[in-house]
This record gives structure tokens, sequence and C-alpha cells, in this order.
């Protein structure tokens, strides 16, 4: 048996996921640190009499990003396995707790707890958590969740009732992100298509819902459409972004030499870093950070892809919803700096400013690590134990 497994697993001569996992994680973490201290300078020094406030808090989010992420590497997947329920819990009661007193309110958005020396944005913690535990429920009731209405419906109630406590805080984003990533962590794991098509179509209907009856959501639309009908007011955020854009050409302007980050282009440490990447690196460093994004997400899915091949179905499906957490935010970000999307406040994974985001994106990247370290250890102990069993079989014939 463990021989026919250790056939049956995929051989590790070839791509080696693991390094190409850590390299695009870390690059991109230094960029940002970088990108950060760039362009966020003169903002620091006029709103904290400090140029060096945000840069340095970054530092500190990396450290501890990169501690977190060691630190989840050593946890076995059985522990997220078994704790499907607990996830669940704490996912959706720091959903609840952000609207209680306890929540802060920054920009009419209440989605941050403060812990003292920094704030925890709940979204980033409830993804995760939610991910998980239906990483486990599509391994415990996968035939359940394929074959019936009824088990297909028990995760989507889930969802939709932590998508309403996002809806209220408003965090129509992050609704979007985890909405995605899990009906197609679900898709991937065997559900047919035409399940989904009734509810895709109720998600669209109160998606146009909630903008036509938000009027700032309805503002953003109308002005995505054409910024510069009003570009001093509601189309000013993406008609700054895309000036940025259009300033950085082929090479850029230089490290440093962007123009739009004083005080010309909002929140351009966080929401639009991309913009001024495109400004200072040009076409090319924006191409270059497209393709660290691709690789990192092209790793997950590799990863995922093997453990499932393996014969480890909840890492896969885990494997699978982190990735497309990681690849879904930094598509809509990237999106929204280039106009293709209405703008919406998501930061760029690894690269953006803020510590929420970071420690998410850095669990997510030691979760994907100890997938593919777990796989190996198997790969290893099924061709250890196929060696010992072909040695005691040409034993047993040399003393016959």
């Amino acid at each position: 048996m463990n021989a026919t497994l250790a056939m049956k697993l995929p051989r590790t001569g070839g791509l080696q996921p693991l390094p190409l996992l850590i390299f695009s994680a870390v690059t991109l973490l230094l960029i940002g640190v970088v990108m950060i201290g760039s362009s966020s300078m003169d903002t620091a020094a006029q709103n904290m009499d400090n140029a060096y406030y945000y840069i340095s808090r970054q530092f500190v989010y990396a450290f501890m990003g990169a501690a977190l992420c060691l630190v989840v590497a050593n946890v076995p997947l059985s522990w997220w396995e078994r704790s499907g329920w607990l996830l669940l819990g704490i996912g959706l009661l720091t959903l609840a707790l952000v609207l209680t007193p306890l929540g802060r309110t920054v920009n009419g958005s209440t989605r941050w707890i403060p812990l003292g020396l920094f704030n925890v944005q709940v979204s980033e913690v409830a993804k995760i958590c939610l991910i998980a535990y239906l990483a486990g429920y599509v391994v415990r009731r996968r035939d359940e969740l394929v074959n019936t209405w009824f088990g297909f419906l028990k995760p989507v109630l889930v969802l939709g009732f932590a998508s309403m406590l996002l809806v209220i805080e408003p965090d129509f984003g992050a609704t979007v992100v985890l909405m995605t990533a899990a009906l197609g962590m679900i898709f991937l794991s065997g559900v047919r298509l035409s399940r989904f098509l009734p509810l895709i179509a109720v998600c669209l209907a109160l998606g146009v819902a909630l903008v036509v009856f938000q009027p700032y959501r309805l503002k953003r639309v109308v002005s995505y459409l054409d910024p510069w009908q009003d570009q001093f007011d509601t189309g000013y955020q993406l008609t700054q972004s895309l000036i940025a854009f259009g300033r950085g050409e082929w090479f850029g302007v230089g490290l440093g030499n962007s123009v739009q980050k004083l005080f010309y282009l909002p929140e351009a440490h966080t929401d639009f870093i991309f913009a001024i990447i495109a400004e200072e690196f040009g076409l090319i460093g924006s191409l270059c950070i497209l393709l660290l994004f691709g690789l990192l997400v092209w790793v997950g899915l590799v990863i995922s892809r093997r453990a499932e091949q393996a014969g480890m179905p909840f890492a896969s499906c885990f494997g699978y919803g982190l990735t497309l957490l990681i690849g879904l935010q930094a598509a809509i970000n990237i999106a929204v700096n280039t106009g293709l999307l209405p703008t919406k406040g998501l930061t760029l994974p690894l690269v953006s400013y803020g510590g929420s985001s970071l420690l998410a994106t850095c669990v997510c990247v030691g979760v994907l690590a100890r997938i593919e370290m777990e796989r190996l250890d198997k790969l290893e102990q099924a061709s250890e134990a196929g060696k010992g069993k072909a040695k005691t079989k040409g034993g047993a014939s040399y003393d016959d």
C-alpha cells in the first residue's frame, strides 16, 4: 500500500514550489517597505510630525509578519482541521464585536478594533477563520455538499451571515473577496456549476441593490464610468491615479521622485500604492509587480493541487481558499488603481501599509508553506516505507 502511494505521489525532482513561494512573498514584502518609505514621508511629516512614522511602523509589521509566518508554518494542518468550529466562532465574533462600542470608525466605516499599539481590521481575521472552517466542512460533508442542495446551502448561509456583518460595517470590498474566494473553493471541491448559477444571480442582484440604494457607492460607479467629468470631486482619486500612471511612462521618474504622492493622490501609501509604483518605476516596474503576484498565486495553486494529488483533501481545499484570498485582493486593488473597477478601499497584499492585512497575508503564506512541507514529509515516509518493504521481500527471497 505504501509503495503504491509513493508511486502515485508527485515527485520532488522537478519544480520546487516552496522556494518560489518564499521568494515571491519576501520580494513583495521588501518592495512594500521601500515604497511605503517613498510614498508616505511627506504625508507623515505633515500629519504626524515624523517623516518616518509609517515606514518605521511598517518595519515592525514586517518583522511581526515574518515571525508569525514561521510560527504558522510549524502548526500542523490537523489543528486547523480540528478547530473549524472554534475558528468559525472567532470569525463571527470579531465581525460582531466591531459593531459594538469597541469598534473604531475611520472615514465613515467601522472596521477596526483598537488594541493599544495598533488596530485590528476584523475582516482580515474573519476571512482566514471562515476559509478554514469551510475547508473542513468540504472534507467532512463532501458527498452531501456535491449531491444535495441542502448540503450546498448550509455553508452559503454561513457566508451570507458573515457577509451581512461585513456590509453593516460597511466593508463591501472584503465581502466580495470573501464570497468569491469561498465559493471558488467550494467549486474546486467538485460542486456542479449549475448549483452556482442561481446563487450568482442572487449575489449580483444584491450587489446592484447595495450600489443603487447607497448614494456614495452609486457616486463611485458613476465617477468610475467617466472620472474626468468630475475630476475634482467624485472622480478625484481615480484621475490622480491615472495621472500617476501617465507620468511613469516606460521606466518611471525614479524612486522618491513621485509628484502624485505630494498630497495629490489620497491614500498613496495604502490603497493607491500601486499607482505610485507605476509613477516611479513605470510600466516595467508595474509588470514586475504583476509577475510577482502571478508567481505567488500560481505557486499557491500548485501547492494545493499537489496536496490534492497526495490525498490531503483538507490541505488542498484550505490552500485553494487562501490562494484565492490573496489573488483576488491583489487583482481588485490593481484593477481599482488602473480604473478597471470602481474605487474601493482594499490594500495590496504584502505591499500596502497596514498591519492587519500584512499579518493576515503572512498567515496565508505560512499555511501554504506548511501544506507543502507536510506533503513532502508524506512523500518521504511513503518512499522510505516502500524501500523497506522491498528490502524485506528481497531478504526473504535470498534466505529461501
